[in-house]
């Protein structure tokens, strides 16, 4: 557990090395969480210590604002996150290319990523990404609206203090965070400005990526436009899963991370598909057979 401070924030950041000694050579994979909520912890107990098992360098870190990381009053945009990311990356001295593993939220980061830094990634997991497509705009609109109604909740309903009488110490204090975050922040702003990725925007993105969508999802087109849109693209679509579907069907996201990671990464098969879990395997379109 380590605080680094980059671009002037610091950021609560964890790393979880593979058995053995980590060279020039050991892929890193970087873990991008979702928003105001959800913080390093979703990745933690899910995939990290999988990847780290496999042979991969994990980094982990809450989003500025997120978890324990610092609450600047500003800098909530997509591409505020992505230099972020960038000098995360250089203040951690880790200089190749990384693969990235982006859930909701933080898969709209490592798109984006990949979009305008492609010298800084080799690859990426997009878990359930938004902001992307022709009905991005709707839904940055929708999701505005909502962090709009749930910042007036926490602010004149005294959320976090009625969990506290009721002896929810632990939800209180993500509630106390959430109203930190929505209320004190240009977050909501920044979201609603934030442009769809679509069209060129994904057409540009030359590295391999693996889409995954629940296919009860509201994001489920976002995934298919991806797989249309974006060269090598790889899409996994879960049956009977929503937006939910890191944390409800933990163990097949694993299976397909790992064994889609496993040969991009030199990581060992055996032991990249021995940590998976999953059994039942969705269908996968890729949009040409590089993906």
């Amino acid at each position: 557990m380590a605080d680094v401070v980059a671009r002037g924030v610091r950021f609560h950041v964890q790393r979880l090395a593979p058995a053995g000694r980590v060279g020039a050579s050991t892929p890193v994979v970087v873990c991008l969480h979702g928003l105001v909520m959800d913080n390093l912890s979703s990745f933690y107990y899910t995939l990290a210590g999988p990847l780290a098992a496999a042979g991969a360098d994990v980094v982990l870190y809450d989003l500025r604002g997120h978890g324990r990381s610092a609450r600047p009053p500003s800098g909530y945009t997509l591409d505020e996150s992505v230099a972020d990311l960038v000098a995360l990356l250089d203040a951690l001295g880790l200089r190749q290319p990384v693969y990235l593993v982006g859930n909701s939220y933080g898969g709209a980061v490592a798109l984006r990523a990949a979009a305008v830094r492609p010298d800084r990634v080799a690859g990426l997991v997009a878990i359930e990404a938004h902001a992307i497509g022709d009905g991005a705009g709707e839904w940055i609109e929708r999701m505005s609206n909502t962090l709009t109604v749930t910042a007036l909740g926490l602010a004149y309903d005294d959320m976090p203090g009625q969990l506290r009488l009721l002896g929810n110490r632990k939800l209180a204090r993500s509630a106390r965070l959430a109203d930190a975050l929505l209320n004190g922040t240009t977050l909501i702003d920044d979201i609603a400005a934030t442009p769809p990725m679509a069209g060129a925007d994904l057409s540009r993105i030359a590295r391999p990526v693996l889409a995954i969508y629940g296919a009860l999802s509201d994001l489920a087109e976002a995934g298919r436009q991806l797989a249309r849109e974006v060269p090598h693209c790889t899409l996994c679509v879960v049956p009977g899963q929503a937006h939910t579907v890191l944390r409800e069907a933990t163990a097949l996201v694993r299976g397909l991370v790992l064994e889609w990671l496993a040969p991009r990464a030199g990581l060992p098969v055996r032991a990249a598909t021995g940590a998976g879990g999953g059994q039942a395997t969705p269908a996968s379109t890729p949009r040409d057979g590089s993906g």
